[in-house]
């Protein structure tokens, strides 16, 4: 299998691209409510047109990562919570959200036989295979998670051929036509293995927050089985919540 040259890559990226990119990496050394270049400042600095560096940082202030007041300027934003419990950003939107750069290190990836619980879990037919994939997922080449995703057979031809390393799996999905929609994740607490502490840089028996979940297409058909296992202390979720039974006797 080939994969893609990432020089090549860059080539091509869009100037706008270029702009975000070095305006996230100085919004993780400034603090909220720093002023930022205006449009003039980035057109002179990277030799675009306004409409170039308008759309940089447009982008940025819809992501919440930079907020913009009218004659007055663009400044950095309130650093973003952690994820909320109730939705899913990719790994690598939610990084990028956070003014860090998303990586992958692909520890393997085939076409296999399932397991018995791959198979209930996607729904498979007793012939049908499953995509396996297993990756270290890194902020700033931090490793930030272990994970382990089954995919139904349909997503094969471009999930085996995609250079993920730094290409996010559902920007992949998405290309070939299988929108992740909704799903359902179990969080548990759980003892790093010796397979854990390798990867992710910790002692074996450490805390790790544990996610498995399933998500399904626009058809609600199954499409993705995964388990990310984080460091207790690199990551976290933010529950909102109702207070039930209120007023009721005990």
């Amino acid at each position: 299998m080939l994969l893609a040259d990432p020089s090549r890559e860059d080539a091509y990226r869009p100037r706008y691209r270029e702009i975000e990119q070095s305006i996230r990496q100085r919004l993780a050394r400034l603090k909220p409510g720093a002023e930022l270049p205006s449009d003039a400042q980035l057109c002179e600095e990277f030799s675009v047109s306004r409409m170039t560096a308008r759309h940089a940082m447009n982008s940025l202030a819809q992501e919440g990562l930079v907020f913009r007041v009218r004659g007055r300027g663009t400044f950095v934003g309130e650093p973003p919570t952690h994820r909320r419990a109730s939705s899913l950003l990719s790994f690598s939107n939610e990084m990028r959200r956070q003014g860090r750069m998303p990586s992958s290190r692909v520890l393997g990836r085939a076409l296999r036989a399932p397991t018995r619980e791959e198979a209930v879990r996607l729904q498979l037919k007793d012939t049908e295979k499953v995509v396996w994939l297993r990756r270290i997922r890194l902020a700033d080449g931090h490793p930030i998670a272990v994970e382990s995703t089954r995919l139904h057979r349909r997503t094969a031809p471009a999930v085996l051929a995609a250079d993920l390393r730094k290409e996010s799996l559902h920007a992949v999905l998405v290309r070939a036509g299988c929108l992740p929609t909704k799903g359902r994740a179990t969080i548990s607490a759980e003892p790093a293995a010796a397979d854990d502490a390798r990867w992710l840089e910790m002692r074996k028996g450490d805390p790790l927050l544990v996610e498995r979940r399933i998500i399904v297409d626009q058809q609600g058909r199954p499409l993705e089985f995964t388990e990310s296992r984080y460091p207790a202390d690199r990551y976290a979720l933010d529950v909102d919540f109702v207070v039930e039974d209120q007023g009721r006797k005990s």
